[in-house]
């Protein structure tokens, strides 16, 4: 593998939204929280069943958790990371296993095309995501599967939040998204529009995890006797069951034919 990330430069509009990114990475720590550590687990079990052997592109790697998933299914995996703080935390924990490429979306150009593509919790943050979409529907092979998950708008901790008036709607910003970087809020519905849009083939959809409380209350909880393995299990069944009340929704598409 490679020993550097490759970089790509970028148009100055692009650097702009470079600089955006590197300001909201802040947010994120030195590292990610059990909560969201544990999510990474869920959803590659969630995915299972449709992944396919090939060549994987990652958009997006934060700390590397779902990157070391990922490399548990796939040999031939590629990283797509705007932000060299975190391909830093990824490459310290996993080596060169994985192919680094330090670019945005944007101006990311390849010949290779991908059996899979995992976009996990970045469609909030792009200017664009239907051409974001769009972009990566172009990357995937003939028969390749394009896996998009974002934060679901109407998980219960979520309602909550609401009538706490900590914003004032469903897919209203808290101060937690937007210094995350995040420019809008999905519902599973939203998400499928904005598939069907980029010209995709939805094959499936759904949610990810039950989720009553908010992530720092299941931080402060997790491995104590409030939230036990058991607890989370039943999280993830029931989410299975009401995909609107998941802390995270997804929708698996393919190019259209």
């Amino acid at each position: 593998m490679n020993a550097k990330p490759a970089i790509i430069h970028s148009s100055a509009a692009a650097s702009s939204e470079r600089d955006r990114l590197a300001a909201a990475v802040v947010s994120y720590g030195d590292a990610v929280g059990p909560f969201d550590a544990l999510m990474r687990g869920y959803m590659m079990r969630t995915f299972a069943p449709w992944f396919a052997d090939g060549a994987c592109l990652q958009v997006g790697c934060a700390h590397g958790d779902q990157t070391s998933l990922l490399l548990e299914r796939y040999d031939d995996l590629t990283v797509l990371e705007p932000d060299p703080t975190f391909i830093g935390h990824t490459r310290e924990r996993l080596g060169d296993r994985a192919v680094f490429v330090e670019a945005l979306l944007e101006d990311y150009e390849t010949d290779r095309r991908f059996d899979t593509i995992v976009l996990s919790h970045v469609l909030e943050h792009v200017t664009d995501p239907v051409a974001a979409l769009r972009r990566l529907g172009e990357l995937l092979a003939s028969d390749g599967r394009l896996y998009v998950v974002v934060p679901n708008a109407e998980a219960p901790s979520r309602r909550i939040a609401v009538k706490m008036g900590l914003f004032s709607h469903l897919e209203g910003l808290s101060a937690a998204d937007e210094a995350a970087g995040h420019r809008r809020v999905y519902r599973l519905d939203t998400l499928q529009r904005d598939v069907a849009a980029a010209g995709l083939g939805a094959e499936h959809s759904g949610g990810i995890l039950y989720k009553p409380l908010a992530n720092f209350q299941f931080d402060a909880l997790i491995g104590g006797p409030l939230i036990s393995h058991d607890f989370m299990e039943a999280c993830y069944a029931l989410g299975q069951e009401r995909p609107s009340e998941c802390a995270s929704i997804f929708v698996v598409a393919k190019a259209a034919t």
